[in-house]
């Protein structure tokens, strides 16, 4: 794998409209039960995981990770045309640097083709599993427009052409060849495993007597639903235990949450992407100002 690709460049496509299919699946709140395993999903690919594991801040500090990441893609979601450009070459800019050798000795590049591919094909499914879930299985004409529009999102965060597969058959084929193939347990699993098990306090201000129990209880419902949706392959790869019992205890989880959560209007559903879309675009006009966020 070359250590060397060429920089991508965002495509002057269309960003998602609001109202439409992937404004309305990808923010849906259900969609965030699945993070932990999109991201667990996303550091399996060798590349990924060796960037992360080298460059990232994950270990040290993995809920302002994750509330950057909630951002930014909330703003190329969410954002409109021009915040979702400017942010696709903020993440060029950010990964550009991001090379290496592995523990393996294979050389990487974050912004290899391949890995690039993999982390928007992991955004392009996640809310799918999230919907078939806890929601209702999307139809094929949904599942169309969906795929349509985030092959735009891919290009517009710089995937050239023939990177994205064509249509939404196409890319599942595409999806289980590279879970079948491709992906590997690694360090950056590793830690994303035990991060869920004993998860972090989310800010230094929270006694730790108060969320040692909370904390202890969220990570054990977030591993549990994170191994539950893993394909069955990933799971045994990863040595991850499962059962009938266990994907009956989700299906019952899911029922609940499909009971609370569907009567919902759809803008409270999605009202979280527009929050953090918000957010991010007040960050980045205050770090051009030179006046970063708490600073």
């Amino acid at each position: 794998m070359s250590a060397t690709p060429s920089v991508p460049t965002p495509a002057r496509v269309r960003a998602p409209l609001p109202g439409g299919p992937v404004w309305r699946i990808f923010g849906d709140v259900r969609s965030l039960l699945l993070a932990p395993g999109l991201l667990l999903l996303q550091v399996a690919h060798p590349v990924v995981g060796a960037g992360v594991a080298d460059h990232s801040t994950f270990r040290a500090e993995p809920w302002p990770r994750l509330g950057r990441t909630l951002m930014s893609l909330s703003t190329v979601i969410y954002g409109g045309q021009e915040a979702a450009t400017a942010e696709a070459r903020r993440l060029i800019g950010v990964h550009a640097d991001m090379k290496g050798v592995d523990s393996s000795g294979r050389r990487y590049h974050a912004l290899h083709p391949e890995a690039y591919h993999w982390v928007h094909a992991t955004l392009v499914q996640a809310p799918v599993d999230a919907m078939r879930l806890f929601g209702r299985e999307l139809g094929e004409a949904e599942l169309a427009a969906y795929y349509g529009e985030m092959r735009d999102v891919g290009r517009v965060w710089g995937l050239k052409e023939h990177h994205l597969p064509p249509d939404w058959e196409a890319f599942r084929a595409y999806y289980d060849t590279m879970v079948a193939d491709r992906l590997e347990t690694n360090r950056s699993v590793r830690d994303v495993l035990d991060a869920l098990a004993a998860p972090a306090r989310p800010a230094p201000w929270i006694p730790e007597a108060l969320w040692r129990p909370v904390g202890r209880a969220a990570g054990r419902a977030a591993l549990f639903v994170t191994v539950g949706v893993l394909p069955p392959a990933l799971r045994e790869r990863f040595g991850l235990p499962w059962s009938a019992r266990r994907e009956r205890r989700l299906r019952r989880l899911a029922r609940v949450v499909r009971v609370v959560v569907t009567p919902l209007p759809v803008r409270l559903r999605v009202a979280l992407g527009g929050v953090l879309a918000r957010e991010a675009g007040r960050r980045r006009r205050a770090a051009e100002a030179g006046n970063p966020p708490g600073a």
